[in-house]
């Protein structure tokens, strides 16, 4: 090894989240391993997503659970404390540095190198550093992309002269606008378009579609959408954007219809791309700037001899944390395997197989209500071909929503493949039901027959209970 030219059993690119977990995973198999990242180690959830986002978003649920307990209602009916929020969210992101997390590698014994890789060839990655240097690196087994994705922005004219949020921005402000517009309907214009009205914004939402949360059960969405008005955002349905431009600080919003907007900040929640663009890709026969395709086991499927594998939100099969670090203990796991030449365990369910990928993604929405789910939706069973049964039920009507807080409202919906008798999808909206989602999660992921589900007694008077109810109306 010298300054140049360094060889290790598997080079990792990107030290995401999902990233860190393959390395810890493969130098667990054994194996010599060295990450390479270009921008903070812990990447975009630590920085700019998860961690940030949900730091801004607790104390605006707290005070919106607060409200509806009886006698919490007039101690919290104050405006929040901006200042504070700021700084407790300026310290769950480690205030953009990352020392703890470049610690956390060295005691897994994962070499670090900062700078931008690209592959050069088969098992072949070039490392432009900091400071000029070239470092080649050979990989003896595999080389494992993990470079997540980038806001996608729509070519809207004039949107490279208002210098727009992206989630990045919307995570990291360091002041509230007064008047923020949010184009999109998705999981990131939700959240923020909570975040910030509750800070003191006043957020307009400019949604393409007719609905918010469209990959999601229709009742989850219609319920954040009375929330969120309820909380004071003006949602404009079937609008879309023809024109941007910043003038006197403020920016100009030309709509479809003719109308226009003006804001102080626009924040544009239109989708992810892969961060592939600049990865060198060409080298080894794919499209720069492509998702890439993987089988269960991470490898991509377009590339010869097995050594090349994509793992997290760069292979577009669920693009959250979560799924991608349950992606990378597998990976890192069957790169282990596969260099030592033992045996491969990819059938459905097994310890080389990404199986819930496909089965069982849970998601927690956190907005007021909060909205979780796990598995199918509806639609998705329904186009699946299954035989499905729908089960509904009221989340106002379980006794421990009435411990929860006054004028509770939520919905609940289990999906039963018939043929099967399990549960194959489940959705809550309501206050708190982000603490249900793992119980519907072991049911979906378990295949849990309906019959022995029935024998799991829900506690008295949790929000928990709604399980019983499920299962009482599904029996009839």
């Amino acid at each position: 090894m010298n300054e140049t030219t360094r060889t290790y059993d598997v080079i990792v690119i990107g030290a995401g989240p999902v990233g860190e977990n393959v390395a810890e995973r493969a130098r667990a198999a054994g194996l010599s391993t060295v990450i390479v990242e270009r921008e903070l180690i812990g990447g975009e959830c630590s920085f700019w997503a998860c961690d940030p986002s949900k730091a801004l978003l607790r104390p605006v649920v707290a005070r919106a659970d607060a409200r509806r307990v009886p006698g919490l209602g007039q101690a919290v009916a104050g405006p929040l404390d901006v200042e504070a929020v700021l700084a407790h969210r300026d310290k769950m992101s480690s205030y953009w540095k990352d020392e703890d997390q470049v610690d956390w590698l060295n005691s897994v014994s994962v070499d670090l190198i900062r700078g931008h890789g690209r592959l050069t060839g088969p098992k072949q990655v070039a490392v432009q550093t900091p400071d000029g240097e070239t470092i080649a690196l050979t990989a003896r087994h595999a080389v494992a992309v993990s470079t997540g994705t980038r806001a996608a922005l729509p070519p809207i004219p004039g949107i490279d002269t208002v210098r727009p949020w992206t989630s990045r921005e919307a995570t990291s402000a360091d002041k509230v606008p007064g008047r923020l517009a949010v184009v999109g309907g998705g999981v990131v214009a939700v959240e923020m378009a909570t975040a910030w009205q509750a800070l003191g914004s006043q957020v307009t939402m400019l949604v393409l579609e007719d609905a918010l949360l469209q990959r999601m059960e229709p009742f989850a969405g219609e319920l954040v959408t009375d929330g969120l008005r309820e909380a004071g955002v003006d949602i404009r349905f079937e609008t879309s954007v023809t024109s941007l431009a910043r003038e006197d600080g403020e920016v100009r919003i030309t709509l479809a219809d003719g109308g226009q907007l003006t804001a102080d900040e626009i924040l544009l929640a239109t989708g992810r791309a892969p961060n592939t663009r600049d990865l060198g890709l060409e080298t080894i026969g794919l499209t720069p700037g492509n998702w890439l395709k993987v089988d269960d086991t991470f490898q991509v499927t377009d590339v010869a001899d097995g050594w090349f594998y994509a793992v997290g939100d760069v292979n577009h099969r669920a693009l959250m944390t979560h799924q991608g670090k349950y992606q990378a203990r597998i990976a890192g796991t069957v790169i282990g395997a596969r260099a030592k030449g033992e045996p491969v365990d990819d059938a459905p369910w097994g310890t080389h197989a990404a199986t819930a990928d496909h089965a069982a993604v849970p998601q927690v929405v956190f907005t007021t209500p909060e909205v979780a789910s796990v598995g199918l939706t509806t639609h998705e069973a329904e186009q699946s071909g299954r035989r499905i049964k729908v089960v509904d039920y009221d989340l106002a009507r379980v006794a421990g929503a009435h411990q929860y807080s006054e004028d509770y409202r939520g919905h609940a919906r289990m999906l039963i493949d018939t043929d099967r008798d399990t549960v194959v999808g489940v959705t809550f909206a309501g206050p708190g039901v982000g603490e249900l989602v793992h119980s519907a999660t072991i049911a979906v992921a378990g295949e849990i027959p309906l019959d022995r589900l029935w024998h799991a007694v829900p506690a008295f008077p949790t929000l928990g209970e709604i399980w019983l109810r499920l299962l009482e109306t599904h029996r009839g």
